[in-house]
């Protein structure tokens, strides 16, 4: 079916249903970023593949809303479909609610599915109508599912229990950390609804959602019971001896009489209105709600002792398979035997063969020439080109590990040499890189606060990127984790040591390159300059693998970024010679010789 055969049965739907507009948002019922493939209406819908963006469709028009992140990606993808792409964040730009003044009029209605929208979007869409004279209704089916006729079924892979050698904290210690922090708010109930909280806290790991190694399920805990929602089928006995006396487990379904029991009993229930869906708050009518972020999120984003030690050992690992794929990667490229795909299947396999494998921690971003200018190019059969012995290959990927989960990209120059504008943009992104990693802030500061160190060299030439310069990464769970993030948005919780971040700049020149270097950072305690009642924090590099000093314009970098390129790569250099062979060890100590 395609995309105009869609909206048109979507339509059909909406007049039944007697709604005027329909809204699709990027989102699951667990409000994650990627959701299992039986919840991807959206990018069913439009075509539109991206990790990030909402459709509302009219009965005669339809647009769809992306970040800058995807703007190139979804001109290709949307073109020919009837739907309009608004460019967020743009100037001049309506947001959704905004073309909603436009779309509806008085007397007609929004429909929505309760299940996919928060609370707090929830309250934007109905102050959005209401100005329009319009309302809003919650229509409790689906009407993306009710025309999607080869739905996949939701999924329901074996659970795992992670062990506490990996988790580095025990099922029973999280659980009483969160019942403290329901003792100091005066709750009887917490109610979790994201899949990477609900592992975090259970110690259990599943591959429900690709790249991601979580469950579909719904959590409550009170001062006496834990409860893991989720289809029973795939529970094991060892699961069971997991979780021993600490949690019982109910079926998926059963969540919602749960929480209505909990609603007609008046309890007072602690629900994150940001990630709970507005179904849920619907179901706990009645009961006392307080609306604030889960003590969850923070206690996952810092990481114990155990996690960062596994973190450390996955990123050795990691960079061993870089390594002997950027060796090999130089010489085939010479031969004309490799494609943009074909080489992130090689990467792949190389990772494979490391300890704790257990896949990839996102679709990887092997965008050669001007693909490498689309900021999350998603290579397929379709697009996939052949390398060549000339331009820029940007290749980000990142793997998880039972210790780890990693992200790295890297730029690479395939020819004999760049251009000046690939060499000067370069340079000035791995400047920014250089005085990101060498920050030293103040115990307190937001990512918002940093942003501009890597953005700066680029600003002195005229010259941005569209996206954040680092976002959170999970331990064995989710790639982009908060609730930090460095990136101009003012709502980032502040950064803590044991935080993982990542840090990467870039440069995009539509239809000709792409460009970014990406390492992830340990944030931690700067014991030099800390003092009592002052405390300092700082950021060390996680990531083992050499940059690219090819592509690097000496004349545009001073003697401490030089100090801290050439000192970063020697490290690289002692902590993998050791783990290769002696072939990929000579590539190694050429790549990283001081500059």
């Amino acid at each position: 079916m395609e995309v105009s055969a869609r909206l048109a049965a979507l339509r059909a739907q909406m007049r039944v249903h007697k709604v005027d507009a329909y809204f699709v948002p990027n989102a699951d019922p667990h409000q994650s970023e990627y959701a299992p493939e039986c919840w991807n209406r959206r990018a069913w819908l439009s075509g539109f593949t991206g990790s990030a963006g909402d459709v509302l469709v009219g009965l005669d028009a339809a647009w769809l809303w992306t970040d800058g992140r995807y703007f190139l990606q979804a001109e290709t993808q949307l073109r020919n479909s009837a739907i309009e792409m608004m460019r967020q964040g743009v100037a001049g730009v309506p947001s959704v609610e905004e073309q909603l003044q436009v779309v509806l009029s008085a007397g007609s209605r929004l429909g929505v599915d309760p299940r996919v929208v928060s609370p707090a979007r929830a309250k934007l869409l109905g102050a959005a109508v209401a100005r329009a004279g319009a309302s809003l209704a919650f229509v409790d089916c689906n009407l993306v599912d009710a025309i999607w006729v080869d739905q996949p079924a939701t999924p329901a892979s074996e659970i795992k229990p992670l062990a506490t050698r990996f988790a580095g904290e025990s099922l029973r210690a999280k659980l009483r950390r969160i019942r403290t922090a329901m003792r100091a708010r005066d709750v009887d109930a917490h109610v979790l609804t994201t899949l990477d909280a609900i592992a975090w806290i259970y110690n259990i790991r599943a591959a429900d959602v690709q790249f991601n190694p979580v469950a579909v399920a719904y959590a409550v805990v009170t001062h006496d019971d834990a409860v893991l929602f989720t289809d029973q089928k795939r529970v094991t006995a060892g699961l069971r001896r997991h979780f021993a006396k600490h949690v019982s487990v109910a079926d998926y379904a059963d969540v919602a009489a749960t929480l209505e029991n909990m609603g007609a009993a008046g309890k007072r229930v602690w629900v994150d209105d940001t990630s709970a869906s507005q179904w849920v708050l619907e179901r706990l009518h009645g009961a006392r709600p307080l609306f604030a972020a889960s003590p969850v999120a923070l206690m996952k984003a810092k990481k114990n002792a155990t996690e960062l030690k596994g973190i450390r050992a996955a990123h050795v690992r990691d960079g061993v398979a870089m390594v002997r794929f950027l060796h090999w990667l130089e010489r085939i490229v010479a031969t004309g035997q490799v494609s943009e795909m074909s080489a992130a299947q090689q990467l792949e396999a190389y990772r494979a063969e490391g300890e704790h494998f257990q896949g990839l921690s996102f679709p990887t971003i092997a965008g050669y020439g001007a693909h490498g200018a689309i900021i999350h190019y998603g290579v397929d059969t379709q697009s996939d080109v052949p390398l060549k012995p000339k331009g820029l290959f940007l290749l980000d990927s990142g793997a998880q590990y039972l210790d780890g989960t990693t992200d790295i990209t890297r730029t690479l120059l395939l020819g004999a040499r760049p251009r000046a504008a690939e060499r000067d943009n370069f340079t000035r992104v791995l400047k920014g890189h250089i005085a990101l990693a060498q920050a030293r802030f103040p115990a307190g500061a937001t990512g918002a606060r940093l942003d501009t160190l890597a953005r700066q060299f680029l600003w002195q030439a005229g010259l941005d990127y569209a996206h954040g310069t680092g976002h959170g990464v999970g331990a064995y769970l989710n790639v982009h984790e908060g609730p930090q993030s460095i990136s101009p948005r003012a709502h980032s919780a502040p950064l803590e040591a044991g935080n993982v971040q990542s840090n990467e700049p870039g440069y995009y020149e539509p239809g000709q390159y792409g460009i970014r270097i990406e390492n992830l950072v340990e944030v931690a305690r700067d014991d030099s300059i800390s003092a009592p009642g002052r405390e300092f924090l700082c950021f060390r590099t996680l990531t083992v693998c050499p940059i690219d000093t090819r592509l690097v314009a000496l004349k545009l970098m001073s003697k401490p970024e030089l100090q801290w390129l050439n000192s970063y790569h020697a490290h690289v250099r002692k902590t993998l010679s050791p783990l290769l062979s002696a072939t990929d060890r000579r590539w190694l100590v050429n790549a990283c010789k001081p500059i």
